[in-house]
């Protein structure tokens, strides 16, 4: 006899119990990917020398164990990754580089979302002349491109750090979000869940945030998905340029230096291809969340 809790209806049971839309397939593969990104930086520390990330710790120009380079130079197990000119090894330079180089797109993500939530509430909720200050302000940031003037902005400030390199891509993160949420907010006010809340005398502030704000959960997360890989990709694309911080390891950083040192001439394709892959797998990653998210907001795209 089949036990109760094995039973149909003890099925049926867990099934609706934990049939819940953020369970997406491409949500959680895209969340896992990040979460490795994370343990790779975290846990790599403690199971490999990070201090071979300095220059000259390391054999000169090793390719990975199990490769030859043009001299004829076998790749040791020290060294699985290889080694760079500067001789450094490439798996300590992936262990502090790859999380550092998420790290400057999450502080960009988080503080550019954060301004887009307090100014499209703003915007959209309470109208007016402060709806039309934010929307024209936004609308005139948003065709400036950030990265020509990020150029020109650290070339005349000199080396800056990681945490200011987010600070700074913040700057230009925060247009998109306010456009979204102003755009949500003038559809949901009109709600009769807020009337409600207001004819029950609740605040503005509180209208906003905890009437409002839970409801728009999933676009905040996708908005913020979307902010996070512009800013790495913006930040990628200044390190490649040269400019950025020179002296924290980071995959853009790495790229840079295998151009300038002609690692492509020299068939060096660990130095590249490495970080790049790296990169890859990271926005392959975030498209999965993207597409995960649009799901979980749009009922529409989930399979029946």
């Amino acid at each position: 006899m089949t036990p109760p809790l094995l039973g149909p209806k003890a099925k049926k049971y867990l099934l609706l119990k934990f049939d819940s839309p953020w369970l997406n397939r491409k949500l959680l593969v895209g969340l896992a990917i990040l979460f490795t990104f994370l343990l790779f930086g975290l846990l790599g520390r403690f199971f490999w020398n990070t201090d071979l990330v300095f220059i000259g710790s390391s054999p000169l120009n090793l390719p990975p164990a199990g490769f030859e380079n043009l001299r004829g130079q076998a790749g040791v197990g020290a060294h699985p990754l290889g080694t760079e000119s500067a001789g450094r090894d490439m798996l300590a330079l992936m262990i502090v580089g790859a999380p550092n180089t998420l790290f400057v797109g999450i502080i960009a993500s988080v503080i550019g979302i954060a301004i887009g939530i307090v100014l499209g509430f703003s915007a959209g909720f309470i109208g007016g002349r402060v709806d039309a200050v934010i929307r024209v302000t936004s609308d005139v940031m948003i065709t400036i491109p950030p990265l020509m003037v990020l150029v020109v902005f650290q070339t005349s400030i000199g080396e800056i750090g990681i945490v200011m390199m987010g600070v700074l891509l913040s700057t230009f993160m925060w247009q998109s979000p306010t456009r979204l949420i102003r755009s949500q907010v003038l559809t949901m006010r009109e709600e009769g869940y807020v009337r409600m809340a207001r004819l029950s005398g609740a605040t503005t502030s509180d209208i906003m945030f905890k009437e409002l704000l839970p409801n728009l959960m999933p676009y905040l997360f996708g908005s913020f998905i979307a902010i996070l890989t512009t800013a790495i990709v913006t930040a990628v694309g200044l390190e490649v340029l040269g400019l950025g911080p020179q002296r924290v390891p980071t995959l853009g950083r790495a790229i840079y230096e295998a151009i300038a040192s002609a690692a492509l001439l020299k068939n060096m394709w660990w130095w590249w291809g490495i970080p790049t892959a790296l990169l890859a797998t990271m926005f392959i990653g975030l498209l999965m969340i993207n597409l995960g998210l649009d799901e979980v907001s749009n009922p529409r795209l989930r399979k029946l």
